[in-house]
């Protein structure tokens, strides 16, 4: 028996948009429209396996023989369809066993002038009792990060808490001190800072545009909304303030765009409302939504019916991103934002994210965490900044994701893109890292459905609003 053509399910995902049908490439996480050709092909091999030359003769009954030929040739190139030869191994590797870091994570301060009810951070203290990174742990992480990646071209500092202005002055003192170091070297560094905006004024506002921060606001939406959770240490609400401190920072901050983090805990699931609060009447860039699904205090976290409504308030404002972009206008709705450019990249990704890969996080005694959602937890500490990276232990620790045996994860369409999800969220449900967020799958599978209809819709019909929007983000 001749060799026989089948159909690789796992590889492939048809979308339909409009009357167009879209095959979203699972191995590349590209994006093709299908002409008649192929799709009659994958049809027709539904069906099941075909011998070759069978399958050809009755295809070059409805189209030219060599056109026949030139597609089976590049779908099987694509592993779409298989003739037996066995399949690239995706990921490629089982083991993790280089870390190319461009991030670190400086948590400079555990002490937070407020005391937000959902704070997920494992180590946060009050104002008086937190712990400041001192300069020279803050130094020896820079030196280590150098060490360990001494070949890249840019690497970006983090200044995270707690609150980290509450440790301004070590930040003034790190900015000057890799500006000048980095800079000897030929080498480009950016500063990002999340701050829930309590202490800025005139003064740090201008220093920091000086230093073009890359800035992101903890702020939650409306004051009803925001006041529910967002409170200082004695209870009060800081919509107020916080308003009044973002109103002066977007008057006077013109480095970079400014965005804003929004969680999202039970009972606060009106995403319409709190992106229309935040974009057109505060006026930030950006608004991201980060859902609550696992936080250490389970009244906090957000219901299974409430998580479902979490996921149709982003599609229904995705369809307003969508509207928009097609007359031109980008709305900062960064979750579908953020989907689109990783479409449009062609992003595939064997990991979750960075964590441990590109980022690590410092904590204030120097200690080498996987993410700053770590500091201060019971999973092990990969190192320290005097000492460097223990690179057999976080190599172990990385290749038990990259095995997707047994977890569902091998065949599932969105693979690339989700990489089983966040290491800390799988950590505070499931009590392992390395675990996949199940309660996300079917949810995060539609959402990526949709944000492939919405990226077919905006390169057919205004090709320039990623020209615009979505290239110079790659680019920077």
């Amino acid at each position: 028996m001749g060799a026989q053509l089948n159909l690789v399910e796992k590889n492939l995902h048809e979308v339909r948009v409009g009357d167009d049908r879209m095959l979203f490439h699972i191995p590349s996480s590209s994006l093709f429209a299908l002409d008649p050709l192929s799709g009659t092909i994958i049809d027709r091999l539904r069906s099941g396996g075909r011998a070759i030359e069978d399958f050809v003769a009755q295809m070059a009954g409805d189209f030219p023989l060599e056109d026949v030929r030139d597609t089976l040739n590049e779908l099987r190139a694509l592993e779409v369809v298989s003739d037996g030869s066995p399949l690239t191994d995706e990921i490629g590797t089982r083991r993790v066993d280089s870390f190319p870091l461009t991030t670190l994570v400086l948590n400079v301060n555990t002490g937070c002038n407020l005391s937000c009810t959902y704070c997920y951070k494992e180590d946060l203290d009050t104002p008086s009792a937190g712990k400041r990174m001192s300069f020279e742990t803050a130094k020896d992480s820079v030196e280590m990060l150098l060490r360990e990646s001494p070949n890249e071209k840019r690497y970006s500092i983090v200044f995270f808490g707690g609150e980290p202005l509450s440790n301004r002055r070590l930040i003034e003192e790190v900015v000057t001190y890799c500006e000048e170091r980095f800079a000897a070297l030929g080498k480009q560094v950016e500063f990002i800072m999340t701050t829930n905006a309590t202490l800025l004024n005139d003064d740090i506002v201008d220093w920091l545009n000086r230093h073009r921060f890359g800035l992101s606001i903890s702020m939650d939406g409306p004051q009803a909304i925001h006041d529910k959770n967002r409170i200082t240490v004695g209870g009060q609400g800081t919509y107020a303030v916080v308003r009044r401190k973002v109103d002066r920072l977007l008057e006077r901050y013109h480095a970079r765009p400014i965005g804003a983090r929004v969680t999202l805990t039970t009972g606060v699931t009106d995403i319409e409302r709190i992106w229309d609060h935040l974009f057109n009447e505060v006026g930030f860039a950006e608004v991201g939504f980060a859902p609550v699904t696992s936080g250490d205090i389970s009244s906090f976290n957000l219901s299974g019916e409430e998580l479902v409504e979490v996921f149709a308030g982003m599609k229904r404002l995705g369809r307003r991103y969508l509207e928009a972009a097609l007359e031109h206008r980008n709305i900062g709705f960064s979750n579908l934002h953020q989907l689109i450019t990783d479409l449009h990249e062609g992003h595939k990704k064997a990991l979750p994210c960075g964590a441990g890969l590109k980022m690590l996080a410092v904590d204030h005694e120097g200690d080498l965490n996987l993410c700053h959602r770590f500091t201060g937890s019971s999973l092990p500490t990969f190192g320290d900044v005097r000492s460097g990276v223990q690179h057999e232990q976080l190599g172990d620790f990385l290749s038990q994701r990259l095995d997707r045996t047994d977890t569902g994860c091998a065949d599932c369409r969105i693979r690339n893109l989700c990489s089983g999800g966040c290491y800390h969220e799988s950590y505070a449900r499931y009590g392992d890292p390395a675990h996949p967020t199940y309660h996300y799958c079917d949810l995060m599978r539609d959402w990526v459905d949709f944000g492939i209809e919405v990226y077919t819709r905006i390169m057919a019909e205004n090709p320039a609003f990623i020209d615009q929007y979505i290239t110079p983000r790659q680019a920077h």
